[in-house]
């Protein structure tokens, strides 16, 4: 295991409400890298993207049903402090001519990477100043963006999705704000489902959260249920391509270790270059127990960016 582990204290899960306390220390540079892809892989986890990934995923389509797991864009969505999205629209053709051509365009003035329904890459993170394959800060990072480990290089992503319903399993429709998912929580889910991971699977957990969008937007933002440390040691160990969730860390936030921020994003993005998906929009899977499907996403492609605003889709 990558990094060091512990439990700070066990609490008593009875009603989705409480879950382990957890704690977690990164480990050093040298224990990290270079990557089990290679020394100055910029990729990680997206060299599961192959055709064996593809047909995999396209087997698993049997009825042409496509589910739009991306949020609307606008103004008015949860924004974390300090991100923002405006549009403007402008006028820009008032031609002449008898067939009195006119045009309409927007100005859109975003954290265009980090909003809404996002995709986050390795440049997203840091351990200190080292991100994914102990690619420093020094080296890529410029005025302009990023120099390596921009989300340009992620391309497109196809494979088989899981929808990990922890939600369902504890029998409620939307976890506790405090509640920290565990190993043991997701193993749980998968049994229920009858369905096991492989490596190169697309990892969605539906914890409820996602309700919240644009009913309580404070709600949704302040805080959230996600998995804990050692889930996101777990799912690392599982290989995925991605991992994702319907709120806006996929992690739970803010961490109950208060001398932690944001350890998941370490774990997965610095640690092991695995991509995140956040603030899915995982209702209707999960409504209709839409548990494997084939995943389509793909990243805009932002020269340097640490992220995407996507929209994926789930087709089964």
């Amino acid at each position: 295991m990558r990094g060091v582990l512990t439990l700070a204290a066990l609490l008593i899960a009875l009603d989705g409400r409480v879950a382990f306390a957890q704690t977690w220390k990164p480990p050093a540079d040298s224990e990290r890298c270079p990557s089990k892809w290679g020394p100055g892989d910029q990729r990680g986890s997206g060299n599961h993207m192959k055709p064996a990934a593809v047909l995999k995923a396209a087997r698993l389509i049997q009825t042409g049903e496509v589910f739009e797991l991306g949020r609307v864009l606008s103004p008015s969505m949860p924004l974390p402090a300090g991100r923002q999205f405006d549009l403007f629209t402008k006028r820009t053709r008032n031609d002449a001519g008898i067939n009195r051509r006119g045009s309409n365009e927007e100005l859109i003035v975003a954290e265009i990477g980090q909003v809404g329904t996002q995709f986050d890459t390795f440049s997203h993170q840091m351990i200190g100043s080292s991100m994914y394959n102990c690619i420093t800060l020094d080296e890529a990072a410029t005025r302009t963006g990023f120099s390596k480990l921009g989300v340009e290089q992620v391309g497109a992503l196809m494979t088989r999705g899981v929808l990990v319903d922890v939600a369902a399993l504890k029998g409620v429709p939307v976890l506790a704000e405090n509640y920290e998912i565990t190993p043991a929580d997701l193993q749980a889910a998968l049994a229920r489902q009858k369905l096991t991971l492989a490596p190169g699977d697309a990892i969605l957990i539906h914890t409820g959260w996602g309700t919240l969008w644009g009913k309580d937007n404070a709600r949704y933002q302040r805080s959230s249920p996600g998995i804990g440390t050692a889930a996101a040691e777990w799912l690392a160990r599982q290989d995925p391509m991605l991992v994702g969730a319907d709120n806006t860390a996929v992690e739970i936030s803010p961490n109950p270790d208060k001398q932690l921020a944001g350890p998941g994003h370490q774990i997965l993005l610095v640690v092991n270059g695995i991509h995140l998906l956040e603030n899915l929009r995982l209702d209707e899977l999960a409504g209709r127990r839409a548990y494997e499907f084939a995943l389509i996403v793909q990243p805009l492609k932002i020269q340097g960016g640490t992220g995407s605003t996507v929209a994926p889709i789930a087709v089964r």
